[in-house]
């Protein structure tokens, strides 16, 4: 199966995709911070005065061995989301999906808007990704959460694959049978799940980058195999990464070079991948 990174403004990608011709769409866009969010990359090694103790108070020193980043700050956040949404509808087949991943900052505004373009009665689901992860805050409730709009071109017909969504575990199996303990439950609308840890074997070093296992339920659930699936704003290429490993072909697009550098890093291994 042929795989396609593009490297492009992805409206000018979108708008050379037929009509009707993608299966499944996650996108992770900008979240509007007004920051530039940005991964530092460090090597240490072993050194008597480094400038950082480690495990059993052995001193080592650190080395900047690379940075990636990009500015998050939109004038009219929506005016440049609602072409691209649009064009996104309009390559989605009949029984496509979208997922919108953005945070408590703009998604009021983005579910509005995401209305008028798909329709209100083709909204399906507010997902909540949870965790618990970082420095939080002392003058407000800690933000620990995304949220993921989820969205049919047609209400009546989308795809939704129940039975092969991972499960997760009762919070009181004895009060199940031994069968459903054993198989666990369908997650909710609330998914907990940690984010990319800096010791992670996923991390890629770029900034934002998802968890494999978020992208990997969403696309069990809402495409099949040998389906297509899009993701135009690519960043590290998790989205590819999941399809790989769940036999779904893909279309990633970014305009970022340091993000195709990360995808030419992460997709080494599978000549199947096409940069163009």
């Amino acid at each position: 199966m042929i795989n396609r990174v593009i490297f492009d403004d992805n409206l000018n990608a979108l708008r050379k995709l037929p009509d009707g011709s993608v299966d499944l769409i996650y996108i992770d866009p900008p979240f509007n911070t007004g920051k530039v969010q940005a991964r530092t990359q460090i090597r240490t090694s072993r050194a008597e005065g480094g400038d950082r103790i480690g495990f059993g108070s052995q001193s080592y020193s650190t080395e900047v061995i690379g940075k990636k980043d990009y500015r998050d700050a939109f004038d009219d956040f929506l005016s440049f989301l609602r072409p691209r949404l649009e064009e996104a509808r309009r390559v989605l087949k009949a029984d496509g999906s979208l997922y919108f991943h953005i945070d408590y900052r703009e998604v009021h505004y983005c579910k509005v808007m995401l209305d008028e373009v798909f329709g209100r009665e083709n909204f399906i689901n507010e997902i909540i990704w949870a965790y618990d992860y970082g420095g939080r805050a002392k003058d407000r409730w800690p933000a620990k959460h995304d949220n993921i709009l989820f969205y049919a071109k047609d209400h009546q017909r989308f795809t939704f694959n129940s039975e092969d969504i991972d499960r997760i575990p009762y919070m009181a199996p004895g009060l199940v049978s031994a069968e459903k303990a054993a198989r666990g439950k369908l997650p909710t609308d609330t998914w907990w799940h940690t984010i990319v840890g800096t010791n992670s074997k996923e991390k890629t070093g770029y900034p934002t980058q998802k968890p494999l296992g978020v992208l990997e339920r969403i696309i069990r659930a809402s495409s099949n195999p040998g389906e297509l699936v899009l993701d135009f704003f690519a960043g590290s290429g998790t989205t590819g990464a999941a399809c790989l490993k769940l036999g779904r072909r893909f279309i990633l697009v970014d305009s970022n070079p340091q993000a195709i550098e990360v995808m030419k890093n992460r997709f080494t291994n599978h000549p199947e991948v096409v940069f163009e």
